[in-house]
């Protein structure tokens, strides 16, 4: 069922980041139960959507806050700081929704944004398995007399369970009248005929995402329904330096949400190592030490995303044009900058989530507590893009002033 709520607006970043705040600190008490039981978040996504913080992209002109990138970015790191999973969910409701800005038809950016200001949910339906690569989609768009029939299978479809919307990414191989044939994002009812949402992720972290199948077997899209991919993902937009922004901002939160437990954990259980010579284990000098340097890499994984978020801003219009150079490439910039960015955020999300055990001892590995949640959120969620090629486009782009290429994945 269609599951849509009224929900507030959001006028500015100021409430935007404190309405997030607040939700933080309820998720928060009860994500390590909901990890542990795989319980999906159902309850508190419509808390999400209520507060009107799913609709912080919709344009001016459609009645939203319209709120830059560099914002959902810092949004996106305090809910993930609370529960990783939840920050995940609407991803791709953000990248969607900038595709909807990017390259629909005012109909269409009218009806969804519209449906999102009511708090609508937009989710992808997008990866496929079997294909050579993760570029190879098999699933068809059919032209028919009264527009195009949907068939495919889609794979880590994260958020379907919550969505109203999915996006459905499809390839038409015959050209009509109104399309030639490319790709193209089918935004349809998420219990349209045809569709069948399956609960069968199993991952090891990143467990309430919904990240499960959607089948698709005859479903109706219309022409007015369609939006080609090409323009977005293979133009100068910083459409893919928004997406990947996003990603780093989920590894950031877990970082700092996993720094806080364990501090939160060596203050109220941990005991001092006895050669220590103290009473209390926050006053064990090596300890001090140990999160002196895990502080100095969240903040730097803090920093570095902050700034690659104003790049993004830059590149996508929201940021100051007398900040750009007459001869720069903000969309370029904006590209290696978040590169950049994954690549720190990938290794302290991973190094920080498996010192929270060795700063807090022996009782934080109690299954219990589920503690492990943390590495195994960045573990998972950090497999999502290879940081090895990040470090190649950033090599090139340093070494032989190449820049990265236009994809939609940088």
């Amino acid at each position: 069922m269609t599951r849509v709520s009224s929900a507030a607006r959001i006028a500015t970043a100021r409430e935007a980041v404190a309405i997030a705040r607040e939700l933080a600190t309820e998720f928060s008490a009860g994500a390590a139960q909901r990890d542990a039981q795989r319980r999906l978040p159902f309850e508190e996504i419509e808390q999400l959507s209520s507060t009107g913080l799913l609709a912080v992209t919709v344009p001016h002109r459609f009645g939203g806050a319209d709120l830059p990138p560099s914002v959902v970015a810092e949004l996106t790191a305090i809910i993930a700081a609370a529960d990783p999973s939840i920050a995940q969910i609407p991803h791709s409701h953000f990248v969607y929704l900038n595709l909807l800005r990017l390259g629909a038809s005012d109909d269409l950016q009218k009806r969804i944004f519209g449906t999102v200001l009511d708090g609508g949910r937009v989710a992808n339906a997008q990866s496929e398995r079997g294909g050579r690569t993760i570029a190879d989609i098999s699933t068809r768009l059919t032209p028919t007399g009264g527009g195009f029939s949907l068939d495919g299978d889609k794979f880590y479809a994260t958020g379907s369970l919550f969505a109203d919307t999915l996006a459905v990414l499809a390839r038409l191989e015959v050209e009509t009248d109104d399309h030639a044939p490319g790709e193209y994002v089918a935004f349809i009812p998420a219990d349209a005929d045809g569709v069948e949402l399956v609960d069968d992720w199993n991952g090891m972290g990143q467990r309430t995402t919904g990240s499960g199948t959607v089948r698709l077997r005859g479903v109706h899209v219309g022409a007015d329904d369609l939006v080609a991919r090409a323009p977005a993902v293979s133009g100068a937009t910083g459409y893919g330096a928004f997406a990947q922004l996003l990603h780093v901002a989920i590894d950031t939160g877990i970082a700092r949400g996993a720094l806080d437990a364990a501090a939160e954990f060596v203050r109220s259980t941990s005991r001092p190592w006895f050669e220590a010579g103290v009473e209390r284990a926050v006053d064990d000098p090596l300890l001090v030490q140990r999160f002196g340097e895990l502080g100095v890499d969240v903040a730097s994984a803090e920093a570095t995303l902050a700034a690659a978020g104003r790049s993004v801003d830059r590149a996508t219009g929201f940021g100051d044009p007398d900040d750009i150079e007459p001869d720069a490439d903000p969309v370029a910039e904006a590209s290696i900058a978040v590169a950049a960015a994954k690549v720190v955020a990938d290794r302290v999300a991973n190094s920080v989530t498996s010192a929270l055990f060795e700063v807090s001892g022996t009782r934080s590995a109690g299954a219990d507590l589920n503690l492990n949640r943390f590495w195994r959120d960045a573990r998972t969620h950090t497999l999502h893009d290879p940081v090895r090629w990040k470090y190649q486009h950033i090599g090139r782009y340093v070494l032989r002033d190449e820049k990265p290429p236009l994809h939609g994945v940088i």
